[in-house]
């Protein structure tokens, strides 16, 4: 009896070991943090499985697979949960909804490619680049759901091609012309290509944003409606890991209003030349972890939101308690990026040993007036920078318009009331970034009325054609910082 207690224990320390590894994060990530957050829970789910194939789904890469995904996770939802299989294969199917205490897991070899059918789309309410809009539903969705997953080591593409808008000088003569074979619409001097007219006829009232006249119709510019890959809202318990995401119609991970979100081991791609093709867009977030992944997009990489403008400060959810850590970022707007919307709050970020090769930016933070919110508490350290187009540090607190210091002697003119309206950057600490190759090593523009304040540079190195820049910010500090070996 004394070997069958010994034994029984044996197991169950070895089944507790095996579900703390899947329930716990490692301890090491949180080693050294700065600020005080609860470790980040990841999902419960059920340990019975199922197989698409069970559910009538077919993987030749044209059978639709719509119906058999709903079945299947209905199916596994109705007996509390589960983890759906999708072996290897191409699974052809049209958006896929997620319910409580769902895991999708793809084998290596399986691929799921999205319809470009729109009928599949509908256009609902949503909340997208910070405002509540109406746009189209996302491939991969879910809304008040807790405990979900997505792993594996396949492939999501979201097909997006067909939904986005191609500047032709962001892409050689071969690729433009295969673009323009598509058939779409050509911008009157020739210089965009738009999926429709449908499309062209948005953007021209909505100019360069993504806010189009209200008054149009909505089936007519659905096009110009085009969805993230995927829009978790108001989720609890989220799980990324292993798989790739690719191709998406706009931003790829839209994760919103999230509590407990772990992203780990990603591939997150987009071609250079997609507009608003960011990587991943983690806003209104609570308690996330982001690890061991790369990116290569058309836009901002790991950019942090929290809200736009009024809509941003009515829903008030602050960004607060990430750690990013051991991240790749190649082309990309920006490597790491705070705004430009974050009227809700940014608080207590950890970005430690990320490496940026060839983005735009390498840590970027960005607003405007008008957006309000506080930006603060954000730690950037053992950043590694190779061939940055522009800034390797840039704080732009005239996104999108003329900045005081660009207005001649009397830039103070330009000063105007604090209040709700105002943004705030404070409190921030960057050390330890090697940055082989930039125009400019750093760049501060504040605003008159509220500079950038409390910012500490600390044994930094830089290679740059121009070094530090700073317009309107105040308790700036430079130690151990060099540009092309001399001391700031």
């Amino acid at each position: 009896m004394k070997g069958f207690k010994f034994s029984l224990l044996a197991i169950a320390f070895v089944l507790l070991t095996a579900a703390c590894g899947r329930c716990n994060v490692a301890e090491d990530d949180y080693s050294g943090l700065p600020f005080e957050m609860p470790r980040v829970e990841l999902p419960s789910i059920p340990s019975r499985s199922a197989v698409l194939t069970d559910f009538g789904g077919v993987g030749d890469g044209v059978t639709p697979n719509t119906e058999a995904f709903a079945r299947a996770i209905d199916h596994l939802a109705s007996l509390g949960g589960g983890r759906l299989e999708v072996p290897a294969g191409i699974w052809f199917t049209g958006p896929i909804g997620f319910k409580s205490h769902i895991e999708l897991h793809l084998d290596k070899d399986a691929i799921i490619v999205f319809s470009t059918d729109q009928d599949l789309y509908p256009v609902i309410d949503t909340n997208f680049e910070g405002l509540d809009v109406r746009r189209c539903l996302s491939p991969l969705h879910a809304e008040d759901a807790t405990d979900i997953a997505i792993t594996g080591e396949g492939v999501i593409d979201g097909n997006g091609d067909a939904w986005r808008e191609v500047k032709r000088r962001k892409v050689g003569d071969d690729v433009w012309k295969t673009i323009v074979a598509r058939g779409g619409l050509l911008s009157e001097d020739g210089s965009v290509w738009y999926p429709d007219a449908g499309y062209a006829k948005a953007r021209a009232t909505a100019g360069s944003l993504n806010y189009q006249d209200q008054s149009l119709d909505e089936q007519e510019i659905k096009t110009f409606l085009r969805p993230v890959l995927l829009s978790f809202r108001r989720c609890e318990r989220v799980l990324l890991e292993g798989v790739s995401f690719q191709n998406s119609p706009c931003w790829n991970l839209h994760p919103l209003w999230c509590k407990h979100l772990t992203v780990k081991n990603i591939t997150v791609r987009n071609p250079h030349y997609s507009t608003n093709g960011d990587g991943i867009d983690i806003e209104a977030c609570e308690n996330v972890l982001l690890t061991g992944s790369s990116f290569d997009v058309g836009d901002d990489a790991i950019c942090i939101k929290s809200g736009k403008d009024a809509d941003g400060r009515r829903h008030a959810v602050p960004c607060k308690n990430l750690i990013i850590k051991d991240c790749t970022v190649y082309h990309g707007h920006g490597g790491f990026v705070v705004g430009s919307e974050m009227s809700g709050g940014v608080e207590n970020i950890w970005v430690s040993d990320c490496r940026f090769l060839g983005t735009d930016v390498g840590l970027r933070f960005k607003s405007t007036r008008g957006r309000g919110g506080v930006v603060k508490n954000i730690w950037c350290d053992n950043i590694y920078m190779k061939d940055i187009v522009s800034y390797g540090v840039i704080f732009n607190l005239y996104y999108a318009g003329v900045a005081a210091s660009d207005k001649g002697d009397d830039a103070s003119a330009d000063m105007q009331p604090v209040d709700e309206t105002t943004p705030e950057f404070r409190d921030m600490h960057i050390s330890n970034v090697v940055c082989s190759g930039a125009r400019q090593a750093i760049y501060i523009n504040g605003l008159p009325e509220l500079p950038v304040s409390n910012l500490d540079f600390r044994n930094c190195v830089f290679t740059a054609a121009k070094g530090a820049e700073v317009h309107f910010a105040k308790d700036i500090t430079f130690d151990n910082v060099r540009v092309n070996g001399e001391l700031l």
